[in-house]
């Protein structure tokens, strides 16, 4: 089976959208909880973030999630993104 042009092109322009897409999600959070450790991987369809910010401290878990998915609720509700999984954690 031969590589065309256009196969190339195809995975070139997915890998391209891939990094857009984790740049986007992870500076998107880090504007909105300013001083937030933020690592984010994917595929281009699911997500996973990692949010570390003593902003977290004193609160539970599900509050913490709902601080990070209020950064990214404007990529969720256009459906840009997906599906995003949440690990988050205190200073």
């Amino acid at each position: 089976m031969a590589i065309t042009a256009a196969t190339i092109s195809r995975v070139l322009y997915r890998i391209q959208v891939y990094m857009l897409a984790t740049d986007e999600i992870r500076k998107r959070i880090e504007e909105g909880i300013p001083g937030a450790r933020v690592e984010v991987t994917g595929d281009g369809y699911k997500y996973e973030a990692v949010v570390i910010s003593d902003q977290f401290s004193g609160l539970n878990t599900m509050k913490q999630h709902q601080m990070v998915y209020a950064t990214v609720n404007e990529l969720i509700t256009s459906g840009k993104l997906h599906a995003l999984s949440l690990k988050t954690s205190a200073e």
